[in-house]
């Protein structure tokens, strides 16, 4: 979605980085190039005048000019003006304290609302919560359908009392239906609630209509479900592939009907993305989910810090740490760690294991963009095909269980079977296999010391006892003949060692050494990432 922002802020921003002082030039030449990419990203001109007036303000002041690297702190200040205007601090659902929760979703059609309503209740259902949908958009053609097939695939109840507009106008007056009422949408959203209150349900969702532009009736209708269902939550549904056209709308709902937040929809896009760092500005109302995808699990709460740190190819680490926690099963994860201690090789049943949780996680280039320093990587991520997975994934199931458990017996008319049954050429089988081989040697160098940074008897990365590459090896001492110097030896010897475990123990968390018995280690100067912390309370 940020692509191009995200470039040429990074540009900006790389040049900055070269100069040991910023003169006023300098800081007017920055945010110039910033103005100059917000209005390109299609940003709302009055954000980008007071996001640039607050950028410029700070970078003359002295938290720049006494700073010893100039240009990162100006980064830095882009980087909290930036979540300023995504919102601040992360929203979440305000929850009713006497069930059931009323969430009515408003906004224009084609906005997504049907789908985003599933997905909602997808999140919620995985939170605990017992939703139900309610079917109150009548005015679309099949938007009842639409929001039933959607509560299926979500595993969610849907209350739909009402077909709606099945037809379409124009065919239903064909079909000399003309004059069949499509039911009272308010009627349907005010039975849905109590509906939900009867049947034990804690969440209500009511999917409203939409208009292809923002007219009279659809504000008044929008108002009156609002007030008669008592809604706890009023979330404006923006496509952030519009532009200015859907920042408009939504300062027009956030007039006429009211919204508490708004979601994202399609933020998967190729668009600019400007709706997305304007909405919250501009209505003065949070943003608090963000969709991902097209599946009905692509769903996310909306972080402003974190999407401030996507776009300024910081990375996004917590949220890659949050889905990798759902996807990797604990036993799993403990039953790898077993055969790494014991020293067992890995398997290509543990690699489809692992494999399957990967694709539980979802695409491959969304978890590599995560990363940081990933946007200047972009023609490698999208020359990358996620399909490769289902290859890799056919052959590994192709093999015999006694094959994923001894590939070194894979001989030349196994390999040949394997690709026949997979559908791949025998050379892309011997490259998995010489792929997977090396996977092996690496896991046993770092068993046995040959380069995990920071891990005992791994050298020249934070701490060990191997040999290092060039250097002579050293002449062991021999013991003393004296049976009171050979006690002094071996004491000595034991003592180092458990210094030099304690020091590597202490490298491996990034910290000078381990305390002795008795001692406690200072803290206050471990730097964690940024929201770290609160990640940390969060768990």
């Amino acid at each position: 979605m940020f692509n191009s922002l995200s470039d040429r802020l990074t540009d900006t921003f790389r040049n900055l980085k070269r100069k040991g002082t910023l003169s006023e030039t300098d800081v007017n030449k920055t945010v110039r190039d910033i103005r100059m990419a917000l209005l390109d990203a299609d940003v709302a001109l009055p954000v980008v005048k007071q996001f640039t007036g607050a950028v410029r303000e700070r970078a003359l002041g002295a938290e720049v000019s006494k700073a010893l690297n100039p240009g990162q702190q100006v980064v830095k200040i882009v980087n909290e003006e930036l979540v300023g205007i995504l919102g601040g601090q992360t929203r979440r659902l305000n929850l009713a304290k006497n069930p059931p929760t009323v969430i009515m979703l408003a906004g224009l059609q084609g906005s997504g609302k049907t789908t985003l309503a599933g997905k909602l209740g997808y999140w919620l259902k995985e939170q605990g919560h017992a939703p139900v949908l309610v079917a109150a958009d009548l005015q679309r053609p099949n938007a009842v359908t639409q929001l039933q097939v959607v509560g299926e695939r979500a595993g969610v109840p849907v209350f739909a009392p009402e077909r709606g507009n099945v037809f379409g106008h124009d065919a239903a007056l064909e079909s000399g239906e003309g004059t069949r009422s499509f039911g009272d949408p308010i009627d349907v959203a005010v039975d849905g609630v109590a509906h939900a209150r009867d049947k034990g349900h804690d969440v209500v969702i009511i999917d409203t209509a939409g208009r292809l532009a923002v007219d009279v009736d659809l504000m008044r209708q929008a108002h009156d479900i609002r007030m008669e269902t008592n809604a706890d939550e009023v979330l404006f549904v923006i496509d952030a592939m519009i532009g200015q056209a859907a920042v408009e709308t939504a300062k027009a709902f956030a007039d006429g009907v009211g919204i508490t937040g708004s979601v994202l929809t399609k933020l998967d896009g190729d668009a600019r993305g400007g709706a997305a760092l304007s909405v919250a500005t501009v209505t003065g109302e949070p943003i608090l989910f963000a969709s991902t995808g097209e599946q009905v699990k692509d769903f996310e709460i909306f972080h402003p810090d974190r999407m401030a740190s996507r776009i300024l190819d910081m990375g996004d680490v917590l949220t890659l740490i949050e889905q990798a926690e759902k996807a990797f099963d604990a036993a799993q994860s403990r039953e790898m760690a077993r055969k790494f201690l014991a020293e067992e090789d890995f398997t290509f049943t543990d690699f489809l294991e692992q494999m399957q949780a990967i694709k539980k996680m979802g695409s491959l280039k969304q978890m590599l963009g995560m990363m940081p320093g990933m946007q200047q990587m972009r023609a490698q991520l999208d020359a990358l095909d996620d399909k490769e997975f289902d290859r890799v994934e056919a052959m590994v199931r192709s093999m015999t269980p006694f094959e994923r458990a001894h590939p070194k017996q894979i001989n030349g008319s196994r390999r040949a079977r394997i690709a026949k049954g997979s559908g791949v050429s025998p050379s892309e089988v011997n490259q998995l296999l010489e792929r997977f081989g090396q996977a092996q040697k690496m896991m046993r160098q770092m068993r046995k010391g040959g380069g995990m940074p920071g891990m005992p008897g791994m050298p020249g990365l934070g701490g060990g006892a191997g040999k290092g590459k060039g250097r002579p090896p050293q002449r062991k001492k021999g013991k003393s003949g004296n049976p009171a110097k050979r006690a002094e030896q071996e004491r000595l010897a034991a003592q180092k060692a458990e210094e030099s475990r304690g020091n590597a123990l202490g490298s491996a968390f990034g910290m000078p050494g381990a305390p002795g018995e008795g001692q406690e280690q200072d803290l206050s100067n471990l730097k964690l990432p940024a929201g770290f912390d609160k990640f940390l309370k969060d768990k």
